[in-house]
């Protein structure tokens, strides 16, 4: 009897818990903050919707592990080593149930001699960590690594950074 009476109220909380409590939401907006930016630069353009963050490894669409999606090469793999000074910024993704929220947060490096970005996904003790592996966790040791951006995601990041970054004159 108990037993048929928790699955009643499984059942009722289901069907009358809020929708955005069961939905993820899309990405409605990408805020990047950061390196020589006066000000925080919101995209909220909706191209942004393919850079998903419910993507990659660790989601399984019909039993099968994805390998691609969101804004990480990955089928690159972590990025062993990657050139000194560059261009740091933080992207936060919000994304709209009945409420905007924020829902994950990476780090962009850019390195504009070579034209390659990484994406680092916060690991264990990093700011990040606990509001992304709530939204999302990986696994298989990828968070807290560094990875390279995707060419959809350099075409879409860069060109806004370049137009908002402070051009200092030279003396």
């Amino acid at each position: 009897m108990k037993g048929i009476l928790a699955a009643t109220v499984s059942v009722l909380a289901m069907l009358i818990a809020p929708s955005s409590l069961s939905a993820k939401g899309d990405i409605v907006k990408v805020v990047i903050k950061g390196a020589s930016l006066t000000t925080p630069i919101e995209i909220t353009d909706p191209i942004i919707k393919t850079f998903g963050v419910w993507t990659g490894p660790g989601v399984r669409v019909n039993g099968v592990e994805e390998n691609e999606g969101f804004i990480i090469d990955w089928p690159k793999g972590v990025v062993g080593k990657r050139p000194d000074g560059l261009r740091h910024y933080e992207v936060s993704f919000y994304a709209k149930g009945q409420e905007e929220r924020l829902v994950y947060v990476v780090w962009y490096d850019f390195d504009p001699s070579v034209e390659q970005g990484y994406i680092y996904l916060p690991g264990r003790g990093d700011e990040w960590y606990a509001l992304n592996t709530f939204t999302i966790f990986h696994g298989h040791g990828l968070e807290g690594n560094w990875f390279r951006a995707t060419s959809a995601w350099e075409k879409l990041a860069r060109p806004i950074i370049r137009k908002a970054t402070i051009r200092v004159p030279s003396q």
